[in-house]
């Protein structure tokens, strides 16, 4: 049995799906997956990130755009794991309803909780919401398109 067929995606599993490399790869890896329908992408947040060198070096946090691309990192890892690989790339469409509630840092484990919203022709919605621990840090709605290579 495949990591893929346990509704779970290991750093592999995501760099075959995904463009994004260090360092702007946002997850590390993608729990609970049901279909195309939910997922939970998990992000370890460690000191050592380049974002850290200027946001803010005396009190750094994750800067909120971040947040936001680990969500559709995780969105797009569901998505794109229910087509044929390797034929499609996915693009930002839209970034609806954000909110950021309270910071994230180095140290914490980030939850991207992702549900799909709809799915028309070539394009994907879903919502979702970044957690750490239960406590919900961020949420919105992002959606993206789908493009043959």
């Amino acid at each position: 049995m495949t990591a893929e067929t346990l509704g779970v995606a290991g750093i592999r599993d995501i760099l075959r799906l995904l463009p994004h490399r260090y360092p702007f790869l946002m997850i590390d890896r993608v729990i609970d997956m049901r279909g195309d329908e939910h997922a939970v992408g998990i992000k370890n947040i460690t000191a050592n990130e380049p974002q850290f060198l200027g946001h803010f070096p005396e009190n750094p946090v994750m800067p909120g755009v971040l947040v936001i691309e680990g969500m559709a990192q995780t969105a797009g890892v569901l998505c794109l794991r229910s087509m044929a690989r390797n034929r499609y790339a996915m693009y930002f469409l839209t970034i609806d309803k954000a909110k950021f509630r309270k910071p994230a840092v180095p140290g914490d484990t980030l939850e991207y909780h992702v549900d799909k919203i709809a799915h028309r022709r070539n394009m994907w919605w879903y919502r979702a919401e970044a957690k750490v621990g239960s406590a919900l840090i961020a949420q919105a709605e992002v959606g993206a398109v789908l493009t043959e290579e």
